[in-house]
C-alpha cells in the first residue's frame, strides 16, 4: 500500500527563515514578485494594460500590531488555481507559461507566498481573475496548514489581487512606514510599472524612472555623470569609472564601477542584481569573470535562471556565457583606454594592477595593448616595460625576491638592469613576452650571472691574489665553492656569492640533510648525488681595500680565518640560510678573530696586519 508524504508547515516556514531567505523582509519582495507576476501575465490577455501595485499600511486604533494591504491589477485567480497553487508546495501558476515563455515570470517554485508566515500567523487573499466567471473569491490561509475559500462579500470591481496581511507582534518592525518604504523601494524601484504606497491617508509614488544605464542624455559626459551618481547612490563609493555591460546570453544589461581603492587580490566582488527588474541579489558574486574584482556592478538579467532562495543565479550554461560576454566588455574598455587614453590606463594600472595583469595572462591581444604600460621593479628603479626594451635589448628578470635580492645591489653598479619578476604575475607575463612578440628577448638571470660582467685582472693583478686565491680555494672546497677573484662595483663590497638554481637546490638539500635523521639524511644524500649542480662561486673585489690587504696578508692563518669570515658574510648578504657547519663556521671564526685582535693588540686595537685582518669584518 503507498501513503502519502505528510508534510509540516510549521517545518517548512522554519526551513523558509532560517535557511532559504536572508531575512523575513523578503515577505514584500516575493509579494512585488507575484503582483509582476500577475500583471504581466494579464498583459498576454489585455496587450494594452499597464498594471499597478499598491501598498496601504493601517494602523489599529487600538494599537495593535499593523496591517498591510497589498493589491495588484494583475491576471488574479480562479477557484480552481487557488485550490491547485496555493495550497500545494511546489506548484506555480506560472509553470505551464513558462514553459512557452519562462522569460517572462520572476517566480518558479509557487512557495513565494509562504514567506509570509515568516511575518503573520494568518493570511487573506481575495482575488477575481480576468478569465474566470466574475466572482471575487477570499482564500484564508493560516500558519497551522489549514485554509479556506469562500465567495467575499466584498466583491472587487476589476481583476486583480489583494493580500491582507496582519503583522504578528514580535515582527510589527517589518510593517512600520518607513521599513515598508524601505524594502519596496529597495526591491522594486526598477519595476516597470508603478508602486504606490499610502499612509495615514498619504499616497507616494515609490518606483524610479526605470534602470538609468537605459534613458537617454544630451551627451556622453552628462551620461557618465549621472551614471556616476547612481553608482554613489547604490553602494556609497565615490568611483573613477563606469562602464556599460551587455549580454545577449541571458539577456542581461547594466553598468559597471571601477573602484577608487585596489580591493584584496583575493577577494570577489558582490555585485547588484536584478532579475526582469525585480531586485535580486545585493551580493551576486558569480556574476563576473574573477579578474574583474576591480569593479562593482549593477545589471538586470531577464533570462537567467534564479536559485530557490531568488537571491543568486544557478550555474549553468546560460551564466557562463553571460559571463564571458560580461567580461569581453571589461576587456574591450581597457582596450579602448590603452588606444585612446593611455594615461587613464596608467591611473588604473596603479590603483588595480593585479586584474589587469590577470586580464593580460588571459588575452593575447589585451596583453599586447598594455605589457608596454606595465610598471616594473628593477636593479635601476621603477621603470615601464616600453622604457626599459629602449634602453636594453634583453629583457633580464629574477624570478624570486630572493634572488632579486642578491643581485639587485651589484648588478645595479654594473649598469645591469634587471627585473624583480617575484611580484604576482610578473614572472609569467615577462616568459610570454617572447611568445607573443617574437622579436623580443627575455632571460632570467642568478647571481650566477653576475661575474660574466666583472673586470677581469691583470696578469700582475693575479699574480698578486694568487696565495689569497689558493687558500680560499682550500678553506672552501668542503662547501662544494669555488673561487675568482675580479673588480666590479659597488667597491665596498668585498665578495660575492653566486650559484644557479640547481646550486641553490643542492643548499637546500644539504640543510635538510644536516637537520633531518639518518634515514631521511640518507635519503637526501642520494638525491645531492643525482643532482647535477655547478659548484657555486665566492668572487673576492679586488676594488676592495679590505680584499686588497688581505691579499698581502702574510700570516696564513689569519688569511684563512678571514677567508671563513667572508664567505659567510657573503651568504648572509645574499639572503642565503647556513647550514649548521656554516652556522660552525661563523661561530669559530667569531671566536678566531676576537682571539687574534686580543692576542695582537691586548685589547687596545693595533695598525698591524691583525688591524688588517679585523677589516675584513665590515
Amino acid at each position: 500500500m503507498d501513503h502519502r508524504f505528510q508534510v509540516s508547515l510549521r517545518g517548512v516556514i522554519d526551513l523558509l527563515s532560517h535557511h532559504l531567505y536572508s531575512s523575513p523582509g523578503v515577505y514584500l519582495r516575493e509579494l512585488l514578485q507575484n503582483a509582476t507576476d500577475a500583471i504581466r501575465a494579464r498583459q498576454h490577455l489585455e496587450p494594452g494594460h499597464t498594471g499597478t501595485v499598491r501598498l496601504e499600511l493601517v494602523e489599529k486604533q487600538d494599537g495593535g500590531p499593523p496591517t498591510l494591504v497589498f493589491s495588484d491589477d494583475g491576471v488574479g485567480l480562479t477557484e480552481e488555481e487557488i485550490h491547485r497553487f496555493l495550497a500545494t508546495i511546489g506548484e506555480s501558476s506560472k509553470r505551464e507559461a513558462l514553459e512557452a515563455r519562462r522569460k517572462d515570470f520572476i517566480g518558479q517554485f509557487g512557495i513565494g507566498l509562504l514567506s509570509c508566515f515568516m511575518v503573520c500567523d494568518e493570511l487573506l487573499l481575495v482575488t477575481r481573475s480576468a478569465r474566470g466567471d466574475g466572482r471575487t473569491l477570499e482564500w484564508r490561509g493560516r500558519h497551522d496548514g489549514t485554509y479556506g475559500v469562500a465567495e467575499s462579500a466584498h466583491p472587487l470591481e476589476r481583476p486583480g489581487t489583494q493580500v491582507f496581511l496582519v503583522a504578528r507582534p514580535d515582527m510589527a518592525e517589518w510593517f512600520n512606514a518607513e521599513r515598508v518604504r524601505t524594502l519596496a523601494r529597495h526591491y522594486g524601484s526598477l519595476l516597470p510599472f508603478p508602486i504606490r504606497l499610502t499612509v495615514n491617508g498619504e499616497q507616494e509614488r515609490l518606483d524610479s524612472d526605470g534602470a538609468p544605464w537605459r534613458r537617454e542624455y544630451a551627451s556622453a559626459s552628462e551620461r557618465r555623470q549621472a551614471l556616476l551618481e547612481y553608482g554613489r547612490e547604490v553602494f556609497d563609493t565615490d568611483f573613477i569609472d563606469c562602464i556599460p555591460l551587455r549580454s545577449q546570453a541571458g539577456d542581461v544589461d547594466g553598468v559597471a564601477f571601477v573602484l577608487p581603492i585596489s580591493p584584496n587580490f583575493n577577494s570577489r566582488q558582490k555585485h547588484r542584481v536584478y532579475l526582469k527588474h525585480m531586485l535580486l541579489s545585493e551580493s551576486a558574486e558569480n556574476l563576473l569573470p574573477e579578474w574583474a574584482f576591480f569593479v562593482k556592478c549593477v545589471v538586470n538579467a531577464n533570462a537567467l535562471r534564479p536559485t530557490a532562495s531568488r537571491e543568486s543565479f544557478y550555474e549553468d550554461d546560460a551564466l557562463a556565457q553571460a559571463r564571458e560576454a560580461l567580461g569581453q566588455g571589461l576587456r574591450k574598455y581597457l582596450m579602448d583606454l590603452a588606444r585612446e587614453d593611455p594615461r587613464s590606463l596608467q591611473r588604473l594600472i596603479g590603483l588595480h594592477g593585479l586584474s589587469v595583469k590577470a586580464l593580460a595572462l588571459d588575452d593575447d591581444d589585451f596583453y599586447r595593448l598594455v605589457i608596454g604600460w606595465l610598471p616594473f621593479e628593477t636593479s635601476l628603479g621603477v621603470t615601464t616595460l616600453t622604457e626599459y626594451r629602449r634602453a636594453h635589448p634583453v629583457v633580464r628578470y629574477t624570478a624570486t625576491l630572493d634572488g632579486f635580492r642578491q643581485v639587485a645591489r651589484v648588478a645595479g653598479a654594473q649598469g645591469l638592469c634587471i627585473i624583480n619578476a617575484a611580484y604576482t604575475h610578473d614572472a609569467a607575463l615577462l616568459e610570454k613576452l617572447s611568445r607573443v612578440m617574437p622579436d623580443a628577448q627575455v632571460e632570467p638571470f642568478s647571481s650566477a650571472d653576475l661575474p660574466q660582467s666583472f673586470e677581469e685582472l691583470s696578469m700582475d693583478e693575479r699574480d698578486a691574489v694568487f696565495p689569497l686565491l689558493r687558500t680560499a680555494e682550500q678553506v672552501l672546497a668542503p662547501f662544494h665553492c669555488g673561487v675568482t677573484v675580479k673588480k666590479f662595483f659597488p667597491a665596498e663590497v668585498p665578495t660575492l656569492f653566486s650559484s644557479d638554481e640547481d646550486g641553490s637546490f643542492r643548499r637546500d638539500v644539504e640543510r635538510a640533510r644536516d637537520e633531518s635523521d639518518d634515514l631521511y639524511a640518507s635519503v637526501l644524500e642520494g638525491v645531492m648525488e643525482a643532482a647535477n649542480a655547478e659548484p657555486a662561486q665566492l668572487c673576492f673585489n679586488l676594488h676592495n681595500p679590505v680584499v686588497r690587504r688581505l691579499a698581502a696578508v702574510t700570516d696564513r692563518k689569519m688569511m684563512k680565518l678571514s677567508v671563513e669570515m667572508l664567505y659567510v658574510q657573503a651568504l648572509l648578504l645574499g639572503q642565503h640560510p647556513l647550514s649548521a657547519q656554516e652556522m660552525t663556521l661563523l661561530n669559530q671564526g667569531l671566536l678566531g678573530l676576537i682571539s687574534a685582535q686580543l692576542g695582537a693588540g691586548g685589547g687596545t686595537g693595533g695598525e698591524n696586519d691583525g688591524g688588517a685582518s679585523s677589516g675584513g669584518l665590515h
